[in-house]
């Protein structure tokens, strides 16, 4: 980015004095060069030719003589067409390594206290445990966090665990029918999975008095709202709120059970949190926000007792936001939650992680906080994202038809196994440092495998392609970084260079420009909240490193200044390497 302003900044003086016209920096159009033409940066010259009163190709030749001839770090121009090329001189990517060989986060800007962001991510429901959707969500909002660290950010990771509500109550409801006081110790099961069972339990018992009601006579619809099941778990819910000691007592019981199984998926996916939440805690400060809106002549109450905010001089609907008895839905505790993480972090940015089908209801909760009288409403942001899809098709949690999260770990890391024993990868290590080896490239190649992909895009998730040592994955990388890691242990220590090459040879300054771009990568991809950037970068980087291995000698260089200075480069690059996979959530083996 520094480099860019400079060349910016020396185009601006160059129109100025050729032309009379001194122009904003954002209307000066520069690119890094296509791979398939010689030069760094290329300017865009087509419009320029007003300036000038000549044709591009002639506006470019003069702008290319001027920069040569004028500005210290450009060495040479091309022009093609309208397109001005510039190369730039060695010493400028010599500098990059030069003046940060000793960084350790080279990029990374040191935390800003004051710059405050909450970032909310997972956000489990539980009645079920986690599963494939549950991963990318929990991948996205630790990378995020990361990201946003990286860029001098002052973050807090946030889970809100949807505790209560009807959902919670049908697993519930289920246990009681059907469980005989089954536990997860005497089902020798985790207790999220256990929970879930029941959760599908009363979905089969559910459809079946469906079924037999719509035998009957009735229409599907009245059907489902006169199943006794579904009515039974209504009352449950009511009796929830109004603090039964039985209910409350069970739903305690089971939500333990639950939060036990999470602890240990997330331990085992590497991903944790500065504060969890509880739905059930923060639905009531969500209410009395509601019931002070209403009083305030802001939301409006039916004939029915239901309480609603009116948005369509918004472009909207209404919007239900408590019931004609008196229970909250989703977006009450989301107003609550939104209000006591406002009073408790002042954050400038409160980021919601959460799949693209919310869209609509983040944009009505900002809505209605902005009705409320709430001046921090936009500091609310949604991170919306796509649906993780497999080969056949959609999950469904309530048909039990979902792909676990931990039995997708555990594949992955029998897949891994199985693949680096066939490639005999690691034919010399400790059984020990095997077995954390096998982990780290199995979850190194399922976090690279979804963080790759644009979060915004609806995504199809394929565990045999996601661990090959070849191509666009996670082991790719982590492999490269063990290499050099060889490469480095052959060489020694890594000493501080007194002298420098001159010049450098093509593959050594395409590593090198691609360092260089680390730090506005970094940036642009905390503004955008996109991981996938870094991956890209990530494995851009390792195909450049690979290409200069294979073509370009280290440890038989001849030249001291040039081996020592292959072997810093080197040393570099997997530094760079560990920092950006790390953003990913992703370990780097030192050996492989």
């Amino acid at each position: 980015m520094k480099l860019e302003n400079e060349i910016v900044l020396a185009i601006q003086e160059a129109i100025e004095k050729l032309y009379g016209t001194k122009l904003e920096p954002n209307k000066i159009p520069i690119q890094q060069t296509r791979k398939d033409q010689n030069g760094d940066y290329t300017l865009v010259v087509f419009g320029f030719s007003g300036l000038s009163k000549k044709k591009p190709e002639e506006t470019a030749q003069e702008l290319g003589v001027f920069l040569k001839e004028n500005v210290d770090f450009i060495a040479d121009f091309e022009v093609i067409k309208g397109f001005l090329n510039l190369i730039v001189e060695d010493k400028i990517y010599i500098n990059v390594l030069k003046e940060n060989q000793n960084r350790k986060n080279f990029g990374f800007l040191e935390v800003n206290p004051h710059d405050k962001v909450v970032v909310e991510y997972s956000s489990p429901n539980t009645n079920k445990p986690l599963h494939l959707g549950h991963i990318r969500n929990n991948l996205l909002g630790f990378s995020l966090a990361e990201i946003l660290k990286a860029n001098g950010k002052n973050v807090t990771k946030v889970n809100l665990v949807n505790d209560r509500g009807i959902h919670i109550c049908k697993s519930m409801l289920a246990w009681q029918k059907w469980g005989n006081q089954i536990t997860p110790e005497s089902a020798q099961l985790k207790g999220d999975k256990l929970v879930g069972d029941f959760y599908v339990l009363f979905d089969k018992k559910y459809k079946e008095q469906i079924a037999a009601l719509v035998a009957d006579g009735l229409e599907k619809e009245q059907a489902e709202k006169e199943a006794p099941l579904i009515q039974e778990a209504q009352e449950m819910l009511r009796k929830w709120e109004e603090n039964d000691v039985e209910i409350k007592t069970l739903w305690q019981r089971m939500n333990t059970w639950v939060y036990k199984g999470f602890d240990i998926t997330y331990q085992n996916m590497g991903v944790d949190f500065d504060k969890i939440y509880y739905e059930s805690e923060t639905y009531l400060l969500g209410k009395e926000l509601v019931v002070e809106g209403l009083k305030n002549g802001i939301l409006f109450q039916k004939e029915n007792g239901s309480i609603w905010c009116d948005l369509t001089d918004e472009g909207l609907d209404e919007k239900l936001l408590l019931r004609a008895d008196g229970t909250s839905v989703y977006m009450t505790q989301d107003l609550g939650t939104a209000q006591l993480r406002h009073e408790e972090f002042d954050a400038q940015k409160m980021i919601y992680v959460v799949g693209n089908e919310q869209n609509y209801h983040f944009d009505v909760l900002k809505l209605v906080l902005k009705k409320l009288g709430k001046p921090w409403f936009n500091s609310i942001e949604h991170l919306s994202y796509g649906m993780v899809e497999l080969p056949q098709g959609k999950m469904k949690s309530r048909e039990g038809t979902v792909v676990d999260a931990d039995e997708l770990m555990e594949e992955m890391y029998i897949t891994a196994k199985t693949t680096t024993q066939e490639l005999g990868k690691a034919e010399d290590f400790a059984q020990e440092d095997l077995e954390k080896l096998y982990q780290t490239i199995s979850l190194g190649a399922l976090k690279y495998f979804i963080l790759k992909v644009d979060p915004k895009k609806q995504m199809m998730f394929n565990p045999a392609e996601s661990i090959d040592f070849n191509g666009n994955t996670g082991p790719f990388i982590q492999y490269t970084y063990a290499r050099i890691k060889s490469i480095l242990r052959k060489a020694g220590e890594v000493e501080q260079m007194n002298f420098w090459p001159e010049s450098l040879n093509e593959k050594e300054k395409n590593v090198l420009k691609q360092i260089q771009n680390f730090p506005s990568i970094l940036k642009q991809a905390g503004e955008l909240y996109s991981p996938a950037l870094i991956s890209n970068y990530v494995f851009e980087l390792v195909k450049l490193y690979n290409k200069f291995y294979q073509e370009i000698p280290i440890l038989k260089e001849t030249d001291q200044v040039k081996r020592q200075f292959r072997i810093l480069l080197s040393s570099f690059v997997a530094e760079n390497i560990k920092n950006s996979m790390s953003l990913l959530g992703i370990h780097v083996p030192e050996r492989m």
